[in-house]
């Protein structure tokens, strides 16, 4: 192999190594609304983003368990993120969608307001939750900071934690 050829593939490898690395140090995200808030999740716990559809009330379930619907032959419960996070529930309109989450064998659908964007964030600009929590038991991962905003990054494993 020529001396040539063997510049340009180390320099390829070297592009590569480059890459990976930029992509180890960003966190990817899914943005929605709830209320005025922007929250988001690791993009690979979303198993679908759907819109709402039919859903099955059951009895004797915290208020903010809407119900139970079919998904393929799976039934998922179905949880009002508005109502679980203390706020007011509301009618759900064009922009409401139910986002199917995974964690392990624990699913979900949570009804959230509006979805807002695919969000790539760098590690470096993540910050911890909040001193006003307690670590072991809040839902927020972290506080993603971007140039115009503040996202607050929820856990999906607390969020699919089953208290009923």
């Amino acid at each position: 192999m020529s001396d040539k050829l063997k510049d340009i593939i180390n320099k390829q490898n070297e592009q590569q190594e480059s890459v990976v690395e930029q992509l180890d140090d960003v966190v990817q995200l899914v943005g929605f609304m709830i209320g005025d808030e922007e929250y988001a999740v690791p993009i690979l716990s979303i198993q679908e983003i759907i819109k709402p559809f039919s859903w099955t009330r059951v009895p004797q379930v915290p208020g903010y368990v809407m119900g139970v619907f079919n998904l393929r032959g799976a039934v998922i419960p179905l949880i009002d993120l508005r109502a679980k996070f203390g706020l007011q529930t509301k009618k759900q309109g064009e922009d409401t969608r139910f986002i199917v989450m995974r964690h392990g064998d624990d699913v979900a659908g949570f009804v959230i307001d509006r979805l807002t964007m695919a969000i790539r964030i760098k590690k470096e600009n993540i910050g911890p939750a909040p001193d006003t929590t307690n670590s072991d038991d809040t839902i927020i991962e972290g506080v993603g900071k971007q140039a115009d905003k503040i996202i607050t990054i929820l856990k999906v494993n607390k969020l699919l934690e089953r208290d009923f």
